[in-house]
């Protein structure tokens, strides 16, 4: 059973489909490669021999890392000599699966590691909503697909995410975690950035609706679940328990601890964009007509995004592992969505943090 105080984020618990399917998760990436390389461009180098200090918050596998953090140091070595030594700490939970990540580091043709001969990885497991690395020591930082997971577990009510729950109870706990959650990871990356540090987030945001999109996804994944729960596959209260503790943040909501004078622990927002992101799996679909292709391109996404935080909450005496609910799970949701197509609506938002360079408090 899941502990209530603890999330565990689904790259913790099924590593190798997660691998598999997070490229998707680059939608959006491209954008925030970009901003990476200029953040790049402009943070002060400490001198050697002392390193340069990148940190990746949420690591995950480090797919969705690779490619970024290979982009900066290619700018970084226009501004450094080749034998300046550059330290990528990769930090996630204790759960995560570190020897994943260690093999894409090894493995990935993208990885910096093939590409730097100067470059050496770390890793550090410990919540990123407290402080993971030395005062004024990271230099470069970056963060992807992580901070949508909210610090603790709260009830979703009656929906699988609590921002599409009726009760607005619900909604407003879960809403004054996310902002709690926010304060702290921005809080605590004051103290590690060095000053004229920068940092680079991209997480979940809500559309123009005020919805956190996803919709078709999670209606096809609703009804399979009740559909299970009615073969006897997962029980009454297993799919009771079962929640999605993610949310998506507006504008004013990255803002918010920098209210009212702009700046927080010496931070200050550089730049923040809100915008949806393409689905590239309808975009396929509109392209060569595959309904059952789109089905399944989705499912095997949610397999891997969200399954093992469903998983959590079954029953810790059950008869059979988890794999044949996933197997069902995945192959109901494929069936509904590919007779429905629909396009999901994935709204991103990205958000550029630098410290001051100024020794004063402000």
């Amino acid at each position: 059973m899941r502990e209530s105080s603890v999330v565990v984020r689904p790259e913790a618990k099924d590593s190798g489909w997660y691998s598999a399917s997070s490229r998707l998760k680059a939608a959006g990436l491209s954008q925030a490669i970009a901003l990476f390389e200029q953040a790049a461009e402009v943070v002060p180098i400490p001198r050697s021999p002392r390193p340069i200090v990148i940190a990746d918050y949420g690591a995950g596998t480090g797919h969705n890392s690779v490619l970024p953090i290979c982009a900066a140091i290619a700018v970084l070595r226009k501004r450094t000599r080749p034998e300046h030594s550059i330290l990528v700490t990769h930090t996630d939970l204790p759960e995560n699966d570190f020897t994943a990540l260690f093999r894409t580091l090894t493995a990935d043709p993208d990885s910096y590691l093939k590409r730097d001969y100067a470059s050496f990885a770390s890793a550090v497991g410990r919540s990123y909503y407290s402080q993971i690395l030395p005062s004024n020591s990271v230099n470069l930082a970056w963060s992807s697909w992580a901070l949508q997971w909210l610090g603790r577990a709260l009830p979703a009510g009656n929906h699988l995410l609590a921002a599409y729950s009726t009760d607005e109870a619900v909604r407003a706990a879960n809403a004054r975690q996310a902002s709690h959650d926010w304060h702290e990871f921005v809080a605590f990356r004051g103290r590690e950035l060095c000053p004229g540090g920068r940092l680079v987030v991209t997480t979940l945001g809500v559309d123009e609706d005020g919805e956190l999109g996803f919709r078709p996804l999670l209606d096809a994944m609703t009804a399979t679940l009740h559909e299970l729960s009615r073969d006897g596959v997962i029980s009454p209260d297993e799919l009771a328990g079962m929640s999605i503790p993610i949310v998506g943040r507006r504008p004013k909501d990255f803002e918010s601890p920098f209210a009212p004078s702009g700046t927080f622990e010496k931070l200050s927002i550089v730049q923040l964009e809100t915008f949806d992101a393409e689905d590239r799996f309808w975009k396929q679909y509109q392209s060569d007509g595959k309904a059952e292709v789109f089905g399944a391109q989705w499912a095997a996404f949610l397999r891997a995004a969200l399954f093992p935080t469903l998983a959590t909450t079954l029953e810790d005496d059950r008869a059979e592992p988890t794999s044949p609910f996933f197997d069902k799970l995945e192959a109901g949701i494929a069936t509904r969505l590919s007779a429905q197509p629909a396009q999901a609506r994935i709204p991103l938002a990205q958000v550029v943090i630098e410290k001051s360079q100024r020794t004063t408090n402000h």
